[in-house]
């Protein structure tokens, strides 16, 4: 169908046509919202993706951006002292656990999808700036109190996971502008109430 097709249908048509290409894009750029090289510094970004990496290697210390999706990673304790660090991708690697992050006060947006996560890290609640937070096609069975708690969070997702319940007090998340619960048994009642909670924020279900 050409745009001129779509025009020519009127408004009735654009909306679900619209409405798809919005949420298409919330699914596919939650990933990285801000791409990192319109922010960080080159020299700041460190690219250590699909190398087969089994451990951490030696990073700049200044890095504000280190990413290291579908790697064989099992522990990531190197991490814990780049206190620069903006964005940590870990995607598709074989982490079952974090370490104690408390030291990167400036991490923002932490990308954990693909591992063997069976409980959110609890360590994520000492990271006072941190804004996005991907823990799809994780084995958790749970959203934890304390995340829901924590304030300043804007995109998150948990897509493909085990949850089917959210905690009962979501007043935190009123400032979220995604939230992905894509492919979860929750049940219609509990969806309905997720939308009443939160009823400014982009629920994808």
């Amino acid at each position: 169908m050409t745009f001129l097709e779509v025009r020519r249908m009127g408004n009735s048509a654009l909306f679900p046509f619209s409405f798809f290409l919005f949420a298409f894009c919330l699914v596919g750029c939650f990933n990285e919202p801000e791409p990192a090289y319109k922010s960080v510094p080159a020299e700041n970004r460190v690219y250590l993706s699909d190398k087969g990496l089994k451990a951490v290697p030696a990073v700049n210390p200044k890095a504000d951006y280190l990413n290291l999706d579908r790697n064989e990673l099992t522990n990531v304790s190197a991490v814990a002292s780049l206190a620069e660090l903006k964005w940590l991708r870990l995607n598709d690697n074989k982490l079952a656990a974090l370490p104690d992050l408390k030291a990167l006060v400036n991490l923002r947006r932490i990308y954990l999808k693909g591992n063997r996560f069976t409980a959110v890290p609890e360590t994520l609640k000492d990271l006072p700036a941190l804004t996005d937070v991907d823990l799809s096609v994780n084995p958790i069975k749970e959203v934890p109190a304390w995340l829901a708690e924590k304030k300043g969070l804007k995109n998150l997702s948990f897509s493909r996971t085990m949850v089917t319940k959210l905690p009962e007090n979501l007043d935190a998340w009123k400032s979220l502008q995604s939230l992905q619960l894509g492919d979860l048994s929750i049940s219609p009642e509990e969806m309905a109430r997720v939308r009443k909670a939160l009823p400014n924020v982009a629920i994808v279900f």
